[in-house]
């Protein structure tokens, strides 16, 4: 069974820093497209906020490129997002899973960017 547990989120003022972790229960975890995911406070959808690939290429959504920084560690089958300079528009519960296709979601980790 597939599980993610999310941590690192947090309240942080805008322009700061926070560095989320994602601990994946799941075999063969380096052959996994894996991707973060963020849900508003109401929102119906999660929306893709980056990915990284097996080889580790990686894309974002354009809201977040040259902020935001994914990555990935096989050998302790976590994948990691660094963000900085805040903004109060990325106040949401962030979630990882798998790419394009997620499996069950985890609990996610809450992340509030507020002075």
């Amino acid at each position: 069974q597939v599980k993610f547990v999310e941590s690192g989120g947090g309240l942080v003022q805008p322009g700061g820093s926070l560095r989320l972790s994602c601990l994946a229960h799941l075999s063969m975890f380096s052959i996994y497209h894996l991707g973060w995911y963020r849900q508003v406070p109401g929102g119906k959808q999660r929306e893709l906020v980056a990915h990284i690939s097996s080889g580790g290429s990686t894309d974002y959504v354009e809201s977040v490129k040259g902020r935001f920084t994914i990555s990935r560690d096989n050998a302790k089958n976590t994948v990691y997002l660094q963000m900085n300079s805040l903004k109060p528009e990325d106040t949401a519960v962030y979630y990882c899973n798998r790419f394009y296709t997620p499996w069950d979601w985890g609990q996610g980790t809450q992340v509030t960017v507020s002075s």
